[in-house]
């Protein structure tokens, strides 16, 4: 299946959850000056507009990251995204919103190196425009990002961040996660993983939650962000979550921090909520 374009949806509640998370990874793994791979398993165009096109069809972002763009009151960690945003929007109205692989590419150091996958025809072709002036720092492909993932671990400096992502559409995606997760640590067990996956009213969710937490990684955490309560007619994405493993050992503080000031800003009702579990060896 290849209708689902993150154009539609870029910028959102979602996307703020995952992208603030990533960036903070990439801060911390660049406190050390080895270098390291940023792996992206399904990264979707790179850049999108929100302006015009298919993000002004919903408009998901204005509950979104509009919410963050003029706020004053933002917590330092939360501050330190919006101005990465700001680098790409030099102007005063938000009018682009980076991706996953173009947040990556705005931390990233020369010794770094990123590997992309984008299944999508024409995401990969738009991946690929957007990084033409990268060289060989960037490596694109356009194929699954499941199995490439394997071709990629253990990367050749041993140190690595991985985000997985995939759209969900198909059921059998919440299986592949745990699998590729599995698989991923027999490979390389000291990288740093990064999992998202939306919060929808289906029984694959919690059953992927409790599976995530059973992997058996001796440092993880989980962190979800709902900005309303389900939907009394079962559909729609609440929220979503995020789960690592190996993550920083500041990050759970960090979180701490901003997730109920997110709470607070992109909440649609009273059943917006966060919730944050950890364990860090």
């Amino acid at each position: 299946m290849l209708s689902y374009r993150h154009a539609f949806h870029a910028g959102n509640h979602a996307d703020v959850l995952k992208h603030f998370i990533l960036h903070q990874v990439l801060a911390y793994t660049n406190q050390k000056d080895k270098p390291y791979w940023y792996i992206d398993t399904h990264a979707g165009t790179g850049m999108y507009a929100l302006d015009h096109g298919y993000a002004t069809q919903n408009a998901e972002f204005e509950q979104g990251i509009a919410q963050l763009w003029q706020a004053d009151d933002l917590p330092a960690p939360l501050q330190s995204f919006v101005n990465l945003l700001k680098q790409i929007n030099p102007g005063p109205t938000l009018k682009r919103y980076p991706g996953s692989p173009a947040v990556a590419q705005e931390l990233l150091r020369s010794t770094d190196r990123a590997r992309l996958f984008e299944l999508h025809p024409t995401d990969a072709k738009l991946l690929r425009q957007h990084f033409k002036s990268a060289g060989r720092q960037v490596l694109i492909e356009q194929e699954d990002g499941f199995a490439g993932l394997k071709a990629v671990l253990p990367p050749p400096p041993r140190r690595a961040v991985v985000l997985i992502d995939p759209p969900y559409e198909e059921k059998r995606d919440y299986q592949r996660v745990i699998e590729a997760l599995k698989d991923s640590l027999q490979r390389f067990a000291t990288g740093t993983y990064l999992l998202w996956y939306p919060l929808l009213q289906r029984p694959e969710v919690e059953l992927l939650a409790d599976r995530l937490t059973k992997l058996g990684a001796p440092s993880w955490l989980h962190a979800t962000l709902s900005i309303h309560a389900p939907s009394p007619d079962g559909f729609g994405m609440h929220g979503s979550g995020m789960f690592l493993i190996n993550p920083p050992w500041t990050l759970p503080a960090i979180l701490q921090e901003t997730l109920p000031y997110m709470v607070e800003k992109l909440a649609v009702d009273d059943g917006a909520e966060y919730t944050l579990d950890h364990h860090i060896s």
